[in-house]
């Protein structure tokens, strides 16, 4: 008769532990993320409207202009966001390519005040207000990263929190090939 009370508490157990396994199977293995449709294709041809009249947008002449671009898709509301925000701040104004920000479902004004706490990294900052430049881009979640060659060609896709780890081991590595591959 205990039986009958041990087993659901087993099997609630073994699924508990199942489940969060699975949930951090992609910390530990960043294969198992999502593939990319976009990694060796042109990146989405969409024209993406500057978020406010302080900045820049960009598009498909920007992204193909002869220069690696790395854009970051991010949000105010993104906790991870605010935690890579101090390491992409250190990328900001580098030689071997431009940072550029998507705003992702989000204000112009909770961005700037975003950008005010942690400081503005990017060159060009466009807006998604309402997430479908996003779907073009294939994101599924921010914070996510595409390093763009100079001839607008997607070559990777980071997904999640820039940390210095990411940094040096894919990052860096996919700005280098991009730039051999322009």
């Amino acid at each position: 008769m205990k039986w009958l009370y041990i087993l659901p508490a087993a099997g609630f157990a073994a699924l508990a532990g199942f489940l969060f396994y699975a949930m951090h199977l992609e910390e530990k293995n960043p294969d198992a993320a999502l593939p990319s449709a976009l990694v060796g294709k042109p990146a989405p041809r969409l024209e993406l409207p500057a978020l406010d009249g302080a900045a820049q947008g960009f598009g498909p002449r920007e992204l193909a202009s002869g220069h690696v671009s790395v854009v970051n898709v991010f949000a105010s509301w993104c906790v991870p966001c605010h935690s890579e925000a101090p390491l992409l701040a250190t990328l900001g104004g580098r030689p071997d390519f431009a940072l550029y920000g998507l705003v992702q479902k989000d204000s112009p004004e909770k961005i700037r005040a975003f950008l005010a706490e942690n400081g503005n990294p990017f060159q060009r900052i466009a807006l998604d207000a309402d997430g479908r430049a996003s779907i073009e881009w294939g994101v599924y979640g921010v914070p996510e990263t595409f390093v763009v060659d100079g001839n607008g060609i997607v070559r990777a896709r980071i997904v999640g929190e820039i940390t210095q780890d990411v940094l040096d081991n894919q990052l860096m590595p996919a700005v280098r090939a991009a730039r051999r591959g322009s």
